[in-house]
């Protein structure tokens, strides 16, 4: 496949490096859980995602702002915080991750597939 050629299929079609930074935004468990948290529950503040996932606030910060970076949630700022929505394409993303973790694993896949 040709360096950057885009994905057809799509209405609006991403490149394979545009691609590439979505699928390195959720590459973490950490970015997971953060990013099915704020689907379940939009406009969090970093404390209450570091809270609610249990994790360190300096580690969550840095996944939230990777998330950020890949396009997958967007940060709208209310004087001294900020609240924490998924984005268009983070949605996308959370419909992904459900069917995906709802499908059979290779465990259980039929032979010769």
């Amino acid at each position: 496949m040709p360096k950057n050629k885009a994905v057809t299929g799509s209405r609006s079609p991403k490149t394979s490096r545009q691609l590439e930074r979505h699928l390195k935004g959720v590459a973490n468990h950490w970015r997971i859980e953060i990013l099915l948290l704020i689907a379940e529950r939009e406009d969090l503040s970093l404390d209450l995602i570091a809270r609610e996932v249990g994790g360190n606030l300096k580690t969550i910060a840095e996944h939230v702002r990777r998330l950020g970076h890949a396009g997958l949630i967007c940060k709208e700022y209310r004087g001294r915080s900020v609240a924490h929505s998924l984005s268009p394409y983070g949605r996308i993303f959370i419909r992904f991750l459900k069917i995906f973790s709802l499908s059979p694993s290779s465990a259980e896949a039929p032979a010769g597939r």
